[in-house]
């Protein structure tokens, strides 16, 4: 099914919904996504440079975890 049919199939399931509970947090869904668009900006080169250096200058010092330290983080979350 292509773009197009799914929007228009879309709309119509829209049309015929009565519940507006969930009509009113499809409404926020859509509002937060076009304000978190608006968040996300490129970066600029000199932020990428100083982003690298930043990082390795971490590494350098031992500000870093590993791969297994990571996974016994996120296991407690």
């Amino acid at each position: 099914m292509d773009l197009q049919t799914r929007k228009l199939n879309l709309i119509s399931y829209l049309a015929q919904l009565q519940d507006e509970k969930f009509i009113d947090s499809i409404e926020k869904l859509i509002l937060r996504k076009k304000e978190n668009e608006s968040e996300f900006k490129p970066f600029r080169v000199d932020e990428l440079i100083h982003r690298i250096e930043q990082s390795e200058n971490d590494f350098k010092n031992g500000k870093f975890k590993t791969q297994d330290e990571l996974e016994r983080l996120s296991a407690n979350w």
